[in-house]
């Protein structure tokens, strides 16, 4: 995948509300909370690859029948800024969802894990071998 991410701020619709929680008069007339919304499928910026990638990596945070992301931001009392973070927030998030997952690499068992492991598997054993029927020569007396 490209390193560098498009401008994607053509494609993103914004809407603004007013924010919630305390802040008083300022709070209650003032639109600052920004929405931001970004359709992934309609993008034509991406690449079929990065979006393909972005659905399957975001398909927990999809909206509108799986194919946009909503974003929204009110930290600050200003609209703008709420607007630059929000930016800043999908901008992050398509960068780390376009990342590569590195492979994994196979590690071997410890020895004292291969240890445990068998303890477990002989207590087992030893469990399942008295479910037997009992024969009276097994009683002691």
């Amino acid at each position: 995948m490209e390193n560098e991410i498009p401008d994607l701020t053509p494609e993103c619709t914004f809407n603004t509300s007013r924010s919630s929680g305390p802040g008083g008069q300022h709070v209650n007339k003032t639109e600052t909370k920004v929405e931001l919304r970004f359709n992934i499928i309609k993008s034509e910026l991406l690449s079929d690859k990065e979006k393909n990638l972005l659905l399957t990596k975001l398909k927990h945070r999809l909206v509108d029948d799986d194919s946009s992301i909503l974003l929204s931001a009110q930290e600050t009392r200003s609209q703008l800024k709420n607007k630059v973070l929000v930016i800043k927030k999908l901008h992050d998030l398509i960068k780390e969802s376009l990342k590569e997952d590195e492979p994994r690499l196979p590690t071997k068992p410890t020895k004292a894990s291969n240890e445990r492991r068998i303890a477990e598997k002989k207590q087992s054993g030893d469990i399942k071998s008295k479910r037997g029927k009992v024969k009276p020569t097994d009683w002691e007396e």
